[in-house]
């Protein structure tokens, strides 16, 4: 399976400088999972382990794994970071979230 989730300079930026403070061959793990005000939510975590069906997503030094399964939720999309006002946080550009709530953490199909 290929992958078509990307992210920005922005995001590997930021994602080098936080698994700088983590073992090495940390990665950062972006899934979707059940929840939030809109039905479905991100979640991430740091991983050092790569399991057989990830997809690998590299940029300027920074991976970030994504699971067969989020990565049906995740298709086309563009991880991001932020950094507004409102606060610094990644953001999922997804373009197959119909509607998401206020904050961005959740959304639906």
């Amino acid at each position: 399976m290929t992958t078509n989730v990307s992210m920005t300079e922005r995001a590997a930026r930021r994602i080098g400088q936080i698994l700088q403070a983590e073992p090495a061959g940390a990665m950062l793990r972006v899934s979707v999972e059940g929840g939030g005000c809109s039905g479905f939510q991100y979640k991430f975590d740091v991983d050092c382990t790569k399991a057989d069906d990830d997809i690998v997503v590299a940029r300027d030094g920074a991976t970030v794994l994504v699971d067969s399964v989020s990565l049906q939720y995740l298709a086309g999309s563009e991880i991001d970071f932020v950094d507004d006002l409102i606060g610094a946080a990644f953001k999922v550009n997804n373009p197959q979230a119909k509607a998401s709530c206020g904050c961005g953490t959740s959304f639906t199909l």
